[in-house]
């Protein structure tokens, strides 16, 4: 073993923050002082290397001279302490409706895991296969604004569902009902049929009747990928910023979980700062 100094950046604040909400959760549990291996502070730090830097827990145990499984517990606890600080479908489309003139964009994102073998309803296909980007993962979808900040992220969906299935299931419920108060929601081609008040692009005509496809439509659908794209690179945030988005060796069922709460991290950092 070659020990070696190495720094997280991530701001200081962001670390009693995490450290204050482990404490208040030891605190709910009625965890006495002094049973725990460790302090609330090391704790946060250990979470908190684990989104930034992917670091594996092994590694992370070892560090802190814990046993690997007090390690993924520690994690665990930490996952789930931050997805309940992130925000809720309610909280950004009362938010919205104050806003009406800015729109909020809706995608789906496949957020990869190692391969878990559980067959799907058909009992023959691989629920966690997307057969769209022939890779295992869970589907998260998530509302941004225009400016391609990320507002809220759903509960995982296996990956071989598609984004409208798991939009109805997590999203049009509410958010047919904020639209008939104003809001705008754009999608792209993959939620066509979605309802009113979700704006999806217009389907190109056949060829054969390709004299149809009226300028005015065209338009249409170049305004709207305009408005789209910028707020699609919403999940490129979080991604960039806590790497282990990039892929989990956890089980893929946890992978909403993990993103509400790098959702959660990424607004306390805006707030500390």
């Amino acid at each position: 073993m070659v020990p070696y100094t190495a720094t997280l950046d991530v701001d200081q604040a962001t670390v009693w923050h995490l450290s204050a909400l482990l404490n208040a959760e030891r605190q709910r549990r009625g965890t006495r002082t002094g049973t725990r291996a460790l302090t609330c502070y090391k704790q946060a730090v250990l979470v908190l290397r684990w989104f930034r830097d992917g670091t594996a827990i092994d590694a992370l145990a070892r560090d802190n001279r814990i046993s690997r499984a007090t390690g993924y517990r520690y994690v665990d606890e930490g996952i789930d302490v931050l997805a309940d600080q992130a925000p809720d479908l309610h909280q950004v489309l009362e938010h919205a409706r104050t806003t009406p003139d800015d729109p909020l964009i809706l995608d789906g994102k496949l957020f990869v895991s190692d391969r878990c073998s559980e067959p799907g309803p058909s009992g023959q296909s691989d629920l966690w296969y997307s057969g769209h980007k022939h890779r295992h993962g869970g589907n998260i979808q998530f509302l941004s604004d225009a400016r391609g900040e990320p507002l809220w992220v759903s509960d995982v969906e296996p990956g071989s569902t598609p984004d409208i299935t798991a939009a109805r299931r997590h999203v049009f419920p509410l958010v047919h009902k904020a639209t008939a108060d104003g809001v705008v929601v754009l999608a792209d081609p993959g939620y066509d049929g979605a309802g009113v008040g979700v704006r999806t692009p217009i389907k190109r005509p056949p060829e054969v009747d390709e004299h149809r496809w009226h300028v005015d439509d065209r338009a249409y659908n170049r305004l709207l990928r305009g408005l789209r794209c910028i707020g699609e690179r919403a999940m490129a945030v979080l991604t960039g910023r806590w790497r282990v988005l990039r892929h989990t060796t956890m089980s893929p069922s946890k992978i909403g979980a993990i993103v509400q709460a790098a959702l959660a991290l990424t607004n306390i950092e805006k707030q500390t700062h």
